[in-house]
């Protein structure tokens, strides 16, 4: 008996549509190798969507792939995890389960956590990841000692950060003891968190984390450059399987007192003398430009002169000298940000009334999300108002 262990799908979660759809390539190629390894089922610990309702593509796609597992033979088990779980109860999974696609092993009855028993014989139950980590409730409240004394191999899914077992760099997210577990599984199956990890834990059993099946950021592509799951047998002798679908070639680049020019310049040299045919190109620029102001440099220009699959930039350290040397003591918000917008103003003369309009802008940006509203609906509503600002300006 085998069976495979994937997490965090993470399905629509990049805006990008390249890098959207190897998403969802990922996960077909993930559920083919696991076709072609004979496995008896599939565990999903969480976050196979990106959000509680996806849109209808995306789930469609995701049936499609999932089918071919029925076809099969093979289950999937699922947890909802903290994207994919809806507090109001309304979940694409529901509708995954009903359609017989897979079977979510969180099943209460009498307020116990009960068992589903797959058809080689193995024992799944598991308690789904929420935002926040909320989830730290059900498992303090959860009555263990059935689970724990039940017979037979057990597996137990998970979608929570474990404080013994986080990295450093993880010091600050909110987790919780491995010991708020219920003991005695055979292999705890988790999620949520995005790094590689298995040990055998005393009273417990072997404790995995499978990864991301796709890298869900920039931080992630840089880091770890593709996707990953698990295939576990009988003997809990773990495989991890590497998804690569697209080499990541990523740069960090220091134009620190370089001018805007020769900043371009620089970037360009260093990515021309690389070859980034079909590469997702992660290009991290950083530094003080000392003249000239960060959209002087064409990036645009840059990623249109590269033969590579995908530009991904981040600027968020690249400053300029002028925003830099800028000093502001102020009372209140309102107060500060005219300080800042009158130190500027210099660099907006041929604007008319910039003050004004910049500070309207800043109002319409600044807009929350009415209740009910949709994102798409929201953005819309954004630029509809700011293209009225900048209409009646211009008259």
């Amino acid at each position: 008996m085998k069976f495979g262990h994937l997490a965090d799908v993470h399905i629509g979660g990049w805006r990008e549509e390249e890098l959207k759809n190897l998403t969802i390539e990922s996960f077909r190629k993930a559920i083919d190798i696991c076709v072609n390894e004979n496995v008896g089922f599939v565990l999903i610990c969480g976050d196979l969507f990106n959000t509680s309702l996806p849109q209808i593509d995306l789930i469609k796609e995701t049936a499609s792939i999932l089918n071919k597992l029925r076809e099969n033979d093979i289950d999937v088990y699922i947890i909802p995890g903290s994207h994919d779980f809806s507090p109001s109860g309304k979940t694409m999974l529901d509708v995954l389960e009903e359609a017989g696609l897979v079977k979510n092993v969180m099943k209460f009855k009498d307020n116990k956590l009960m068992f589903t028993t797959d058809k080689t014989g193995v024992k799944l139950t598991g308690i789904y990841g929420r935002r926040s980590g909320l989830e730290t409730l059900e498992y303090n409240n959860l009555e263990k000692k059935h689970l724990e004394d039940e017979n037979g191999f057990k597996i137990f899914l998970f979608h929570t950060t474990l404080e013994e077992f986080k990295p450093e760099e993880f010091e600050k997210v909110q987790g919780q003891s491995y010991l708020t577990l219920p003991r005695n599984f055979n292999y705890y199956a988790g999620g949520h968190v995005h790094y590689l990890f298995d040990k055998n834990v005393a009273g417990y059993g072997k404790i995995v984390y499978p990864g991301p099946l796709f890298p869900n950021n920039f931080k992630e592509l840089e880091e770890l450059k593709f996707g990953r799951f698990c295939i576990i047998d009988d003997n809990l002798n773990l495989k991890r399987i590497e998804l690569k679908l697209k080499d990541v070639a990523s740069f960090n680049i220091d134009v620190n007192g370089l001018n805007a020019n020769e900043a371009e310049t620089k970037i360009l040299r260093e990515l021309e003398n690389n070859d980034l045919k079909d590469k997702i190109i992660t290009l991290r620029v950083f530094g003080e430009v000392s003249s000239g102001k960060i959209s002087d440099i064409n990036f645009k220009k840059i990623i249109d002169s590269l033969d590579c699959f995908i530009v991904l930039k981040n600027i968020n350290k690249l400053t300029t000298k002028e925003f830099k040397d800028v000093q502001v003591k102020g009372n209140n918000v309102e107060e500060i940000e005219s300080i800042l917008i009158n130190e500027v103003m210099n660099n907006l003369k041929d604007i008319q009334n910039a003050e004004k309009l910049t500070l309207e802008l800043m109002r319409i940006l600044m807009e929350e999300k009415h209740e009910g509203e949709k994102v798409a609906e929201y953005e819309k509503r954004i630029l509809v108002n700011g293209y009225k600002i900048l209409e009646n300006e211009n008259k």
